[in-house]
């Protein structure tokens, strides 16, 4: 999976009817490795509909998904109830379905930014906490391709912000593709080689810039973005900036 150029996965018109409804129609996309790719749209824009087919967990109704031989997918549901009242370990959630060995499952914490979290009670986690148990979870594979579903959704701007670069680590440390669906714009952005913005169609895809200066994406979300943007790159570069000194 060296070349950066292979195609991990390539969907072809794909239309998904719910109940005579379309959920979605005529989407193609193409994820290379190493890529990190957002989709972006308002609630009921088929986001979901459109990872479950990718994943193949949905068949659409017309199209085609092909996937590179020995795709190995690792997945970050959007949220993940566990009952309060049921006492579960870190350790014990990552050996769920499959037993792993220590090792794996302290390298996995480690590389998710939670380690030495193995003996605490999921109950008890922080919701970034959390998310990077899931993340770590989803990474004991050594995944070629990271899909995360809303993965930020109840952390703040700070909390999202450090949970973007933990999966820029990831996917450096792993030399996987990462493909994201989420509603944070400014945060999602700068994070991003590729954007595609959806509303049951793709409205208009490409870089960060050239998307948010796109009529399409900003009848869908205004332009009342583009500060917040700004802000989070600024922060972002300073956060790479501190060896320099």
């Amino acid at each position: 999976m060296s070349d950066r150029a292979m195609t991990l996965i390539s969907a072809n018109n794909i239309s998904v009817q719910h109940s005579h409804v379309a959920a979605l129609q005529n989407v193609s996309l193409t994820l290379d490795a190493g890529e990190i790719v957002t989709i972006v749209g308002p609630n009921g824009s088929g986001k979901s509909t459109l990872l479950r087919v990718i994943i193949g967990a949905l068949q659409p109704d017309q199209g085609t998904v092909t996937r590179a031989p020995n795709l190995r997918i690792g997945y970050v549901p959007q949220k993940l109830a566990i009952d309060a009242t049921l006492p579960m370990t870190v350790r014990r959630f990552l050996s769920l379905p499959r037993r792993i060995s220590d090792a794996d499952a302290d390298a996995a914490l480690a590389a998710a930014g939670v380690d030495h979290t193995s003996n605490q009670q999921m109950a008890a986690l922080s919701g970034g906490q959390f998310q990077r148990v899931l993340l770590a979870r989803a990474i004991l594979t050594r995944p070629n391709l990271l899909i995360l579903d809303e993965a930020t959704q109840g952390l703040d701007q700070p909390g999202s912000a450090n949970f973007y670069r933990q999966i820029d680590a990831v996917r450096q440390d792993l030399g996987c593709a990462v493909l994201m669906v989420s509603h944070e714009l400014h945060v999602v952005m700068s994070a991003s080689d590729r954007v595609i913005c959806l509303n049951g169609h793709i409205c208009c895809e490409g870089a960060p810039d050239v998307v948010t200066a796109a009529p399409a994406y900003r009848e869908l979300f205004g332009s009342g973005t583009g500060g917040a943007l700004a802000l989070y790159r600024h922060d972002h570069d300073h956060h790479h900036d501190h060896h320099h000194h």
